[in-house]
């Protein structure tokens, strides 16, 4: 059996990358997907710890999180094509919707 604490640790990492990520890069495509390895992050040490408590609320909370974070996506991926769509980047600092 594999201990609890590597599973929170490789879940401390994930959202590390995915907070790097958010932080750090201009794109919106790849801060859409640092978005989505922080929530799987989450979602892993919420199935660490019911697993390791033998609760499934764990498990259950982590399939509500999957289903808002399915729903960002189409949402998210929307928005995005329309601004490209507008102002032909995807890059954060160029893309200022109040101007035309």
């Amino acid at each position: 059996m594999v201990p609890l604490s590597y599973y929170l640790v490789l879940s401390a990492f994930l959202f590390a990358c995915g907070v790097a990520g958010f932080l750090l890069k201009r794109n919106i495509i790849t801060i859409f997907m640092s978005i989505e390895l922080m929530l799987n992050g989450v979602n892993l040490s919420f199935v660490a710890f019911a697993a390791q408590w033998g609760n499934l609320s764990g498990q259950i909370f982590v399939f509500f999180v999957m289903v808002v974070a399915a729903a960002e996506a189409a949402v998210g991926l929307a928005i995005i094509i329309a601004v490209y769509r507008t102002r032909d980047t995807l890059n954060v600092d160029r893309v200022n919707l109040l101007k035309l």
